[in-house]
């Protein structure tokens, strides 16, 4: 008979938190780590009118030189409540030795976005190197997103697109503020 399986997560920790202790890679995008929500708008050239949205996006990590991405977003109606979900994403953010992001990005509605970029200064710049599209997905061509982290912990987020036929234009932005501190996946 073989041992039972060992318990896990496996005992890695090295931070006082029990978390274990970001990887020096991950020193340009500290400050990104933890939920962030807030309001912002969008809107983009086949859709009937521009819209307002809530938004909550997650970095964490475990250790590893990544982090783990996750974002949700609800439309909003004119009262200032959720009307009902609206966009979800997930994905990595592989951090290079030269401060380059290599950034998978995944959504249910059929899409993969590959993009790269860099951090500088609080702010990552992130371009589509490749799009996969499920045979169901809307055409989606490139796209182009910053975030930006400004004093007192406020993180501006802009989202270009090129999708159906269109030249890559803005479609959405928001300004979301730090709810919660985070260190792991």
């Amino acid at each position: 008979m073989h041992d039972p399986a060992p318990r896990l997560p496996f005992p890695d920790a090295t931070a006082s938190d029990g978390s274990p202790a970001p990887h020096p890679l991950l020193a340009p995008v500290l400050g990104y780590l933890g939920t962030w929500t807030g309001r912002g708008s969008g809107g983009y050239p086949t859709l009937d009118e521009e819209f307002t949205y809530a938004q909550e996006v997650t970095f964490s990590h475990d250790g590893r030189p990544f982090l783990a991405y996750e974002a949700r977003a609800w439309l909003i109606g004119p009262d200032g409540q959720p009307v009902r979900p609206s966009a979800r994403e997930s994905g990595w953010w592989r951090l290079q030795p030269d401060g380059r992001v290599e950034a998978l990005i995944t959504q249910p509605t059929g899409i993969a976005e590959l993009c790269t970029g860099h951090v500088r200064d609080g702010a990552a710049d992130l371009t589509t190197h490749q799009v996969a599209l499920a045979p169901t997905a809307k055409p989606v061509d490139a796209t182009r997103r910053r975030y930006t982290l400004t004093e007192g912990d406020h993180l501006s987020f802009v989202h270009d697109l090129a999708a159906v036929g269109r030249p890559l234009q803005h479609h959405l932005s928001a300004e979301l503020r730090r709810a919660t501190a985070g260190l792991r996946v």
